[in-house]
């Protein structure tokens, strides 16, 4: 049986969603997890109400030992002061014991410490500051999917080396902006390629892109850098064809979703190049996975709805394998356990965590396909290269997590 109930947070609504494996009356332990993500902003199709369906399939698909499960979702509004304020009721008051998904990065750096002063446990899907396992790791975070590094090695490195050795980015005016755009720079400039010049602007208050892009096709640059996400980056691209960019610049999508170009449409996303670390088309695992989770969804999961599924079957697989008891203890010690084990689900094959909390797995660069390439609404992108999961993040070398010591 399915129990609905809505409990009004400050400046955010948070409901607690499919208590699972009901037997209340033996008291079993109750291992809640909460999907935290952007529900009514501009991230919402890229997690939002997709991303919770694809964290409750997973629940519905393993078979807990000895005790309850329940999902919990809230909109954090890309606001870290929300974000901090549901985290800290989530923990004190509904016993929750992982957050999930997330969303902003701001978000997310804020939460960070929350959670370790809690003892509790964060994975971020759909996150994509590479700070998280960087200057920001903590031996209760840990980062699924993707992040700003393996997104600018994958699609920029990529494009420089095919032509692209000029860039103008366009950029948000927060963290996971900036981020994107340090860490694209720099692959760009390691390929030989230089940025001719940014524009930054005020996130998420802008819609009309128009002078951004009227300076970006001035500066003679090939490629425009889009280092804005979900909506913001639908509107660029349909205004960058409006101003006629597309004809004289390649659009380098530097952080982007399935659900973006399924927005934007086919016959004017054709030709972009981006890159996932999931697509529901690249195997029989993948699409067997689709194929279970489409009655549920009016989105397709792109690779960080899937995050969440491919996160919260692996967290479960290190409760059963600790005890659900021992494993609500300590975020910190279950962390441990779940670095410890190796990872494997159809969404993402097998793989594994990393020291810093980084999960890694292969990039796969994709291009939009034309129009007359594609079978079907969904059938969006055509696998263009790979990079293997070893070489698609940064390496611990970088001595970029304080924790990790080489």
């Amino acid at each position: 049986m399915t129990i609905k109930r809505r409990t009004i947070m400050t400046a955010a609504a948070a409901t607690a969603v499919t208590p699972l494996y009901a037997a209340r009356a033996q008291a079993k332990p109750v291992i809640r997890i909460g999907v935290m993500n952007d529900q009514s902003g501009p991230y919402r199709d890229v997690n939002g109400p997709t991303g919770v369906a694809c964290a409750q399939q997973a629940v519905q698909e393993f078979a807990a030992h000895g005790y309850d499960v329940e999902v919990l979702s809230a909109d954090n509004q890309n606001k870290p002061d929300v974000a901090v304020s549901l985290a800290r009721e989530w923990f004190d008051q509904r016993g929750v014991d992982i957050i999930i998904d997330i969303a902003a990065t701001s978000c997310a750096l804020a939460l960070a410490s929350v959670v370790k002063e809690k003892d509790k446990i964060m994975i971020c899907t759909s996150t994509a500051s590479s700070d998280v396992t960087g200057k920001a790791c903590t031996p209760n975070s840990i980062h699924w999917v993707f992040d700003t590094y393996m997104e600018a090695k994958s699609t920029g490195a990529s494009m420089v080396k095919a032509g692209g050795d000029s860039w103008y980015f366009i950029t948000p005016n927060y963290a996971f902006g900036a981020a994107t755009q340090r860490d694209t720079t720099t692959f760009v400039e390691a390929a030989g390629g230089k940025v001719l010049g940014a524009q930054i602007y005020p996130f998420p208050e802008t819609t009309d892109f128009s002078a951004f892009l009227i300076k970006a096709q001035a500066s003679g640059a090939k490629i425009l850098g889009i280092c804005g996400a979900g909506a913001d980056l639908i509107n660029i691209i349909k205004q960058a064809h409006e101003f006629g960019l597309t004809k004289t610049m390649n659009m380098a999508a530097m952080v982007a979703y399935t659900t973006d170009m399924h927005a934007i449409g086919i016959e004017l996303a054709a030709g972009t190049r981006l890159s996932e670390t999931y697509y529901w088309d690249l195997n029989e695992k993948t699409r067997g996975f689709q194929k279970r989770i489409q009655p549920k969804v009016t989105l397709w999961p792109n690779m960080a709805q899937a995050g969440d599924y491919s996160c919260v079957l692996h967290y479960l697989k290190t409760v059963n394998d600790m005890g659900a008891a021992e494993a609500k203890l300590s975020g910190r010690a279950t962390v441990a356990r779940m670095k410890a084990m190796p990872t494997e689900d159809d969404c993402f094959g097998i793989g594994k965590i990393r020291e810093d909390g980084r999960r890694i797995s292969p990039a796969y660069l994709f291009e939009v396909k034309k129009p007359s390439e594609s079978k079907h609404e969904w059938d969006l992108y055509k696998l263009i290269g790979t990079t293997p999961a070893e070489d698609a993040f940064r390496p611990l070398s970088d001595n970029a997590c304080p924790m990790v010591k080489v």
